[in-house]
């Protein structure tokens, strides 16, 4: 296992992403497309992968095929961090945290809990119980309803030393400014938003000096030049990327609710990797939006 302060360095800078989660026509997982895809991700640099998180279909797999994804990375990773997703209720997101921890995960990326609101009291209390089941470092996802304020981040982190890191998915600038500051260097700070190159170069000034890409699943080496450029300061081309590739991207995931996996994984088969349909209540887009997705990646290169 990496330790929880190397891997918060790890992550502080370098492009993260999230793969996807095969189906075979049984609709279990299927391991060995997941090892092919992982394994041509292997020859492009980034700082890790999440699996099992949101584009990885976390919210429909069961706790044991979380697992199951977690052992199958662990086979083709190397000595590259395996970060995998953690959610549902506390106890369940407890055990989960457990069983990565002994499947070879390396950390965990802490998804919001099921369905309810809760005070912040309570949603601290579920972040420092997780970070006290399990020795690798722990990111909080700050989204849904699972928001965690900058005083509140300050005394987990005070609490729990394998607290490492924050990635937002709210857009809420306000809150990711406070956090960044009154935290500084103590974590690593990823955006998160859906699609998030479109929200990277406001993020950037928030301090948070890198995010996850989704895209990087079927069109890495695009997403690796836009984090290039974005590192860079090089707003041109990023501008020139967001025109050509991004934004007519989201004009695709914005047609159905749920595309925004749904097209990432259309992506990856047309890539030429078996990762089968999206689990309901996702559905997967028609044969024009495949299409779409087709003339978008072949203008790729």
């Amino acid at each position: 296992m990496i330790a929880p302060s190397d891997l918060r360095e790890i992550i502080r800078h370098g492009l993260l992403s999230f793969p996807v989660t095969p189906f075979d026509a049984e609709d279990r997982f299927a391991a060995a497309p997941f090892k092919a895809h992982l394994d041509w991700l292997s020859n492009y640099d980034v700082a890790g992968l999440i699996v099992a998180g949101g584009t990885g279909e976390m919210f429909s797999l069961t706790p044991a095929e979380i697992v199951d994804v977690v052992r199958a990375a662990r086979e083709v990773s190397g000595d590259a961090p395996v970060i995998a997703g953690c959610g549902y209720g506390t106890r369940m997101a407890c055990d989960l945290a457990r069983e990565i921890e002994e499947a070879g995960g390396d950390g965990i990326l802490l998804l919001p809990h099921y369905l309810t609101g809760a005070p912040q009291e309570g949603v601290a209390n579920r972040i420092r119980a997780v970070c006290k089941a399990t020795n690798m470092g722990v990111i909080v996802y700050n989204r849904g309803q699972a928001r965690v304020s900058a005083a509140t981040l300050e005394q987990l982190a005070d609490e729990c030393p394998n607290l490492i890191g924050f990635k937002d998915g709210t857009g809420d600038i306000d809150t990711v400014r406070r956090v960044t500051v009154r935290l500084g260097d103590r974590l690593s700070y990823i955006g998160g938003m859906p699609t998030h190159e479109l929200f990277a170069q406001a993020y950037r000034g928030a301090g948070m000096p890198t995010y996850s890409s989704a895209v990087f699943n079927f069109v890495p080496e695009t997403a690796l030049k836009f984090h290039a450029a974005f590192s860079a300061g090089d707003d041109a081309t990023c501008e020139a990327l967001l025109r050509d590739f991004y934004y007519p991207f989201a004009e695709i995931r914005d047609r159905c609710e749920g595309y925004a996996v749904s097209a990432i994984k259309a992506g990856v088969r047309l890539r030429g990797f078996d990762a089968g349909p999206v689990r309901a209540p996702l559905t997967d887009l028609d044969e024009e939006e495949h299409e779409m997705m087709r003339r978008l990646i072949d203008g790729q290169g």
